[in-house]
């Protein structure tokens, strides 16, 4: 994977998923025995973000410095891609200087145009299209969570949004079972929905896209969800929570999944709104593991691609 660029969870294929995750794992067990490792040393990435991060900011410049690299923060107002200088001229730019470029951008557009002016590796850190690290992450939770991910079944209720995205081709790439609820006018993409349910004829995933959230949770081994409103999308706030509302994962709907079902989120939540707090606090939710795994899944794919 040496030099690739990382946009969609589809630039992988099931083995090399697999064998990110299994790399993940084991960074992680070298991490917490305390073992130190340094692949990237004398590698630096930088990050350019669009929009204000938490989870990927830390985990990303963590992840390179506990690998032996260094991350260069590069803000809103440090770069204004497409106005202050075009996408193009900031991957030449930076391709002299460093090792990659994370980005976490608005439009799926700026990351192909990266990756295609950048002779180095360029990861999505989060686009309106896909955010393919956050699955690595949540593959590599279920995975500890259950030992295994062929045949699980997951459901995802609410928005058929980037998240939703790559999670489907994800999960058929390991051959996990996903059934997607969403209100009509909110369904994922039809030609990445086609695209998982053809890697799922291989995989013997099975792909369920449909508007019912309590059918969809009915037997689910993971109940995820996410925000209904993210950045940009504010102004569509008051229709999206009444399409939604019927979509909340909360005690009765996590009740029709039955009790073995684990509840999922990438984060940050909206309580109240997707999620209700005792869900979202209690005994089945793992969505802190999946963010401390952020940083576990990443640092396999850094220590792949840089």
């Amino acid at each position: 994977m040496r030099g690739r660029d990382f946009l969609s969870i589809d630039d992988l294929s099931s083995e090399e998923l697999s064998h990110l995750l299994a790399y993940a794992t084991e960074l992680k067990a070298a991490s917490r025995a305390g073992e130190a490792a340094a692949p990237l040393a004398g590698k630096t990435l930088a990050m350019v973000f669009e929009k204000p991060s938490l989870r990927t900011r830390v985990t990303f410049e963590v992840g390179m410095w506990q690998l032996g690299g260094h991350a260069v923060y590069l803000g809103p107002q440090d770069i204004q891609m497409g106005t202050r200088e075009s996408v193009g001229d900031v991957a030449r730019n930076l391709e002299r200087w460093v090792s990659g470029i994370m980005a976490r951008t608005f439009a799926h557009q700026t990351q192909e145009q990266l990756a295609a002016g950048a002779a180095v590796p360029v990861i999505n850190g989060l686009s309106d299209v896909e955010h393919p690290c956050q699955t690595l992450a949540d593959l590599l939770t279920m995975l500890e969570h259950y030992g295994r991910l062929a045949a699980l079944q997951v459901a995802w209720l609410g928005d058929g949004n980037n998240v939703c995205h790559s999670l489907l081709l994800g999960c058929a790439k390991v051959g996990a079972h996903l059934r997607v609820a969403t209100p009509p006018a909110y369904a994922p993409r039809e030609a990445v929905v086609r695209r998982a349910e053809e890697i799922g004829g291989v995989t013997g995933a099975r792909i369920a896209v449909g508007t019912d959230p309590v059918a969809a949770a009915a037997g689910a081994d993971v109940v995820y969800t996410d925000v209904w409103t993210s950045m940009g999308q504010e102004a569509e706030r008051d229709a999206r929570h009444r399409a939604f509302r019927p979509y909340q994962v909360n005690a009765a709907l996590l009740a029709a999944a039955g009790g073995r079902a684990v509840v999922m989120h990438c984060l940050p939540a909206h309580r109240g709104e997707e999620v209700t707090d005792d869900v979202l606090d209690g005994p089945q939710s793992i969505v802190l593991d999946q963010a401390e795994n952020r940083l576990h899944a990443q640092k396999a794919l850094l220590a792949q691609v840089l």
